[in-house]
């Protein structure tokens, strides 16, 4: 008689958490004996619903939570009943949550208060500085001692663990799932193109001139830092040789300030959020990428661009290291100069493009559901 299957309940609500988990969903399906549940929060409503669509992923359970102008704690408290009352009714034996969002913040200690394991997907970042990135320094911090089993990217994320007096045991470094997300829809994209056709007319249109991918939403940059931006992306938008695809990000924070300092140029392409076979086809498009971002501190190293971070810490210090990312702050000034530098000094660009990518190989998945299958005592 085989022994009765483990139900393991996967939580996410923003883009990048479906991203880095939809390979986790298949390689645990994969595994007999493990009964796969998913449930979203719907923190990026659209956004996240993209991702859904092009991974064909249908959730068991979808809150939808998010309403305009809900503040933190309004979020927080709706995040805690609510994935409580789905754990009281799907009744898990683990929980997996990924990242630092509110979502795995609240999935995590929902998951506690009725004495569930947790794994912690992307588990070990850390920027140093409680404000940057804000929330999501502390979001992930709450997360740590709650999870019995960190799935940390790299060498230096488990080590930041230990630091932390996480019982080493329970440390598993694994890679990041972005890069299997990135190269499993990259491969798909290469057999049917048209996932990411809409792009078309843009690389038409800037053909011959050097690329520079922008991505920028943090709220730690709101306010003074967005105009900054907005005050440099203007002044590499002067250069003839150059263009800038920038898909602007729904937050009124972004939008409004763009509108304001950087109009209409003919050499932006200011278009809306892209799905993720266009970011991916975005990203091989691009000469440089500019972003406040997280994962694509991860994801353009892997195709070979160069990423200037405008943050003035990086919970990523891996890329900086291996010389795949740069911290430049939102300062004007230094934003057009290590532009310049990548654009005008062909061994800068180099040095940057070609460095190893640290953060994974294509395997992270498989070795996470390998791990969760051998602490029920299955094979994967």
């Amino acid at each position: 008689m085989s022994p009765p299957s483990r139900r393991i309940l996967l939580i996410f609500g923003t883009r990048p958490e479906a991203i880095k988990l939809f390979p986790v969903v298949r390689a645990l399906a994969a595994v007999p004996g493990l009964e796969v549940r998913t449930c979203v929060t719907a923190q990026h409503r659209g956004l996240l619903d993209q991702v859904l669509a092009i991974a064909g992923l249908t959730p068991d359970v979808d809150l939808d939570l998010m309403e305009p102008g809900q503040t933190l704690e309004q979020l927080t408290a709706r995040l805690l009943t609510g994935l409580g009352k789905v754990m009281d009714a799907e009744k898990p034996d683990r929980v997996i949550v990924q990242g630092d969002t509110a979502t795995a913040m609240v999935g995590a200690l929902a998951a506690y208060y009725r004495k569930v394991p947790v794994g912690h997907v992307e588990a070990g970042l850390r920027s140093g500085d409680i404000y940057q990135p804000w929330p999501e320094e502390v979001n992930r911090r709450i997360v740590a001692p709650i999870a019995d089993q960190h799935f940390a990217p790299t060498e230096t994320a488990a080590e930041a663990l230990r630091r932390e007096n996480i019982d080493p045991a329970t440390i598993h470094v694994t890679g990041n799932t972005v890069i299997d997300a990135l190269l499993a829809t990259r491969a798909q994209i290469e057999v049917e193109p048209g996932m990411s056709a809409g792009l078309d007319p843009i690389a038409a249109r800037f053909a011959g001139k050097r690329v520079v991918l922008v991505t920028t939403h943090r709220r730690e940059n709101f306010g003074g830092g967005m105009e900054d931006i907005a005050r440099a992306l203007g002044r590499i938008a002067d250069r003839d040789d150059t263009a800038i695809l920038f898909p602007v990000h729904p937050n009124p924070n972004v939008v409004a300030v763009m509108d304001k300092l950087l109009g209409d140029r003919p050499n932006v392409a200011r278009i809306e959020p892209l799905d993720y076979p266009h970011f991916i086809r975005a990203l091989d498009l691009c000469d440089v990428v500019l972003s406040d971002s997280g994962g694509v501190q991860e994801e353009a190293p892997a195709l070979g661009k160069p990423v200037l971070v405008m943050r003035e810490t990086t919970e990523r210090p891996e890329g900086v290291a291996a010389g795949t990312a740069r911290l430049v702050g939102t300062d004007p000034k230094r934003i057009v100069s290590e532009i310049s530098t990548l654009l005008d000094v062909p061994s800068a660009y180099s040095a940057m493009a070609r460095a190893h990518n640290p953060f994974g190989d294509g395997h992270a998945s498989e070795r996470i559901a390998g791990i969760v299958a051998n602490s029920f005592g299955l094979v994967a």
